[in-house]
Parts: C-alpha cells; sequence; structure tokens
C-alpha cells in the first residue's frame, strides 16, 4: 500500500476512534445521571433551603380539586408543645380516635364507612406518600369531615438535620393541603419518636405534637387478634383519651374487623368521639370556666 494511501487510512481510523470514545462518554455521563436519579441520590441541601421544599410537591396532586379550604387549627396554648391526652373532668366521656400511616385504597375505605356509620369524627395523620400515590382517598377522608394531621412524607426514624425535617414535614403539608384543601398544625412523629429533629422543627413551626395515651397494638410485630385489640383499647379508655390505630402501614384488616365493637362498647360505656382540635377545644375551655370560677371566689 502507498504511503498517501495509509496516512488516509490512519487518519480515517483515529477520526472514528475519537468520535466513539466521545459518545462512549456521552453515554456513560447520562447513564449515571439517570442511575443516580432512580436510586434517589440527591445532593443534601443546606439548612437554609426550606422555601425550596414546597416546590417539590407531587404533580399529581395538583390536578385534583381539594375537597374543602379549611383550617383545622388548635387552640395557641397546645401550639408548639407535646399532648399525649386531654385533661378533662372525670365526667366528661370524650374520646378521640386517630389513625396512622394513610391513606390506603382499601382499609381507609372500610374505616370510613364504619365511622360514616357510626356518625363519628375522626383524625387521620397521613404520610405523604401515601397521599401522592392515593390522593382520592386522601380527599374523602375530608370530604367525610374528618381532621387530617402531618405524619412526614417517608415515614422515617432516623436522625435527620434541619433541611431533612423541613422537607419531611412541609412537603407533606403542601400536598395534605393541594389535595384536601385542609390546612394542618397537627404532627405526629412516626415511632413516636421524639428526638430525631422532627419534632423540633415541628415545635417551632407551631404544630401540636400529638402522641397518645393508648394503643390498639396492630401495628407490632406480633399484633394481637381482634379481640386483643378491642381489649387492649377499652382496658385504658378515660375521658380525654388519644386511641392511636392503624389504616396503614401494612395489612390492618385486623383493625377494620375490630373497630364496629371497640365503637359500641365506648358508646354502651357513655363516651361520645370527637377530633383532636375539638378534645384540646374542650379542655381549653374547661381550663377557662376553672379561672373564671377560681376569679370569683377570690372577688366573694
Amino acid at each position: 500500500m502507498s504511503s498517501p494511501k495509509l496516512s488516509l487510512l490512519m487518519k480515517l481510523i483515529i477520526i472514528t476512534f475519537l468520535t466513539g470514545a466521545t459518545s462512549l462518554g456521552i453515554s456513560l455521563l447520562l447513564t449515571t445521571s439517570g442511575f443516580e436519579h432512580l436510586s434517589g441520590i440527591i445532593k443534601p441541601k443546606s439548612d437554609g433551603s426550606k422555601a425550596s421544599h414546597h416546590k417539590l410537591m407531587s404533580a399529581d396532586a395538583q390536578n385534583i380539586s381539594p375537597a374543602t379550604d379549611q383550617m383545622n387549627e388548635v387552640p395557641k396554648a397546645f401550639q408548639g408543645t407535646i399532648v399525649y391526652q386531654a385533661k378533662l373532668k372525670a365526667n366528661e366521656k370524650v374520646i378521640a380516635l386517630t389513625f396512622d400511616d394513610g391513606p390506603g385504597p382499601k382499609n381507609t375505605a372500610q374505616i370510613l364507612e364504619i365511622l360514616k356509620k357510626n356518625d363519628i369524627k375522626a383524625t387521620f395523620f397521613m404520610v405523604g406518600e401515601m397521599v401522592k400515590y392515593f390522593p382520592q382517598v386522601a380527599k374523602q377522608v375530608a370530604v367525610d369531615g374528618h381532621v387530617i394531621g402531618n405524619h412526614t412524607w417517608h415515614h422515617w426514624y432516623r436522625h435527620m438535620n434541619l433541611a431533612t425535617a423541613a422537607s419531611e414535614i412541609d412537603r407533606t403539608a403542601e400536598i395534605i393541603y393541594q389535595t384536601t384543601g385542609e390546612k394542618t398544625n397537627l404532627f405526629r412523629p412516626p415511632g413516636g419518636f421524639l428526638n430525631n429533629g422532627l419534632v423540633e422543627y415541628a415545635k417551632n413551626e407551631k404544630y401540636a405534637v400529638m402522641m397518645w395515651s393508648e394503643e390498639s397494638g396492630d401495628a407490632e410485630r406480633h399484633s394481637p387478634q381482634v379481640p386483643g385489640l378491642v381489649k387492649n383499647v377499652l382496658k385504658y379508655a378515660k375521658p380525654g383519651a388519644i386511641v392511636l390505630m392503624h389504616d396503614g402501614g401494612g395489612n390492618r384488616s385486623k383493625s377494620v374487623k375490630a373497630l364496629p365493637e371497640m365503637i359500641a362498647t365506648l358508646k354502651a360505656q357513655g363516651y361520645r368521639f370527637v377530633t383532636i382540635p375539638q378534645l384540646l377545644e374542650i379542655q381549653a375551655q374547661e381550663k377557662s370556666i376553672m379561672k373564671a370560677e377560681t376569679l370569683r371566689q377570690s372577688v366573694n
């Protein structure tokens, strides 16, 4: 082969090699970026990036008309505090049913039917991701007149910095409002953990951090059968009690089956059922009456 032809051939080989290498590099770059996106590998945000969390709201929720437009606000005395139960008089037989980890397409719907049949309003602490996946179920909770609380976006237990805690709570508040029309200042920490960064942020944002005074045990690894769930709730029932149950986070069919008997027995004992804001308002009113009575007696 002559020298000019050999030179031309070498040039073609070099150009082909460089073009292929460039394409391979671009392909690898795109593949890596796609992998990071699918794996959730995201650079941590600074603590001052709270304002940007609202932009992370699910696009799905934006396409659903809110069911209501209301603020289920608790009395100011409870905002920024941790509450386990309402402190009421012994003859004030009211109790609050609460349901965590939903909404879900099956269990939440069945619970709503039971509550409607018994003319009961309850409080649902919702996980942001679940609202994203099942927006119509969340919307139905609001349509039926129940109160919705914030239960974080991912239901994480681990310790979180300020930016992560803000994202978990703010994103959930946003999607609840965009989906149901309910604004809430009720917060329940997943697992009841008080020292992983979530509660500190919630208190600073004037949420009432709602714990519980009794639980059915339906979320335990070896949860009781239906009679045991009923017994757990009835055993510690008292005026001002806050009952923890679950409509999500797993198969809650036992909770659904136990609920009618719980309600029937508590009603037979003279209890009526209220939402968390109503429960705390009753305590606030009782306290106000006691103060007025004390003042009257001091004057006389």
